[in-house]
């Protein structure tokens, strides 16, 4: 595995807004997914895996797009460090 592997893509140094429903969710944690914030399967041969979470109840939550948050997957503030 290359050293490009070991970090995830930076997509964005900020949060996404998205509203949510009851259900299950899988957090693209390498960033090269093209359905941001959301898993596509574009981690297939890294060493990353998508985060899943789960929502009980309708609600709007602000999503991390640089990947360094550690309270994944909702954003920590972590972008405004890179």
């Amino acid at each position: 595995m290359s050293e490009a592997n070991l970090e995830p893509k930076i997509v964005e140094k900020k949060s996404v807004a998205v509203n949510l429903y009851p259900g299950s969710y899988f957090y693209c944690t390498c960033g090269e997914s093209t359905d941001q914030p959301f898993c596509d399967g574009s981690h297939q041969g890294t060493a990353f895996s998508p985060k899943k979470f789960k929502i009980d109840e309708p609600t709007q939550a602000y999503l991390c797009l640089c990947k360094h948050s550690k309270s994944a997957p909702y954003c920590d503030g972590s972008h405004k460090q890179l």
